[in-house]
This record gives C-alpha cells, sequence and structure tokens, in this order.
C-alpha cells in the first residue's frame, strides 16, 4: 500500500467543506503571491530597501500556505491540479488501493481511478461503492 490513509466515499465527503475552504484560500494566496512577487521583485533594484510591510505580508501568506499544504499532508489528499481544484482522496475500492476523484465545482464525489491513471481514467463509482 502506498498510503496509510484510506478513505470511504462518506469520510471524503465529510472533508469536502473543509476542502472547498482550504482551496479557496490557497487559490486567494496564490493569487496574493504574484502581486506581492511583482512588488517584491522591484524592490530588489539597488539602492531599494526590501524590508517593511511588502515583506512581512509575503512571509505570512508563505506561512498560511504552509499550513493549508499541511491539512492536506497530513491527510494524505493530494492536490492534483490547484487551479482546477482537482483533489485525489486514497481508497479501496475492490479489493484495490485507488483515488477517489473530485474537482472542485462538483457536489459529490462520484468517480475514483486508479493510483497511475490520474483524471483520464476517471471511472464512475456506483451507489454501493461507500
Amino acid at each position: 500500500m502506498r498510503f496509510g490513509t484510506h478513505y470511504t466515499r462518506a469520510q471524503a465527503r465529510a472533508l469536502l467543506p473543509k476542502v472547498r475552504k482550504w482551496l479557496k484560500r490557497l487559490v486567494e494566496l496564490r493569487d496574493d503571491f504574484e502581486k506581492h512577487d511583482k512588488l517584491l521583485t522591484g524592490l530588489m533594484a539597488p539602492g531599494k530597501d526590501i524590508g517593511g510591510e511588502a515583506v512581512n505580508t509575503w512571509v505570512k501568506a508563505l506561512a498560511e500556505v504552509k499550513t493549508l499544504l499541511m491539512e492536506f499532508q497530513n491527510r494524505d489528499i493530494q492536490i492534483k491540479d490547484l487551479e482546477r481544484g482537482l483533489i485525489d482522496f486514497p481508497a479501496i475500492l475492490h479489493d484495490k488501493e485507488v483515488f477517489l476523484c473530485w474537482e472542485k465545482g462538483e457536489e459529490d464525489i462520484d468517480f475514483w481511478h486508479d493510483l497511475d491513471a490520474g483524471y483520464a481514467g476517471r471511472e464512475p463509482l456506483s451507489e454501493d461503492e461507500s
């Protein structure tokens, strides 16, 4: 087994409200980083002062990103594509280790795929696969 944690469909469903919140915040922080990166690049020119509020804000955002990523890592939940909000939950299905697959905008966890298959290998879950 590659993962120490395996989710049932019900367990993964129960985490979706938190996952949605964490993903939304990660996207916001990524956008903030892009803005601050441009600002900090300008401040790094010779003779400029790189300290101050811009750096403090950047460091705080970086710490928050690390905290949010740890929420996923500590639970063995995989972020496959931040922009699309593509998330995989390790699971056991038919005595085989697989991923339960969810994408931002989907109401429920309705798909699974083999560990190495990726999004293109998504298969629909049946009602009895909980």
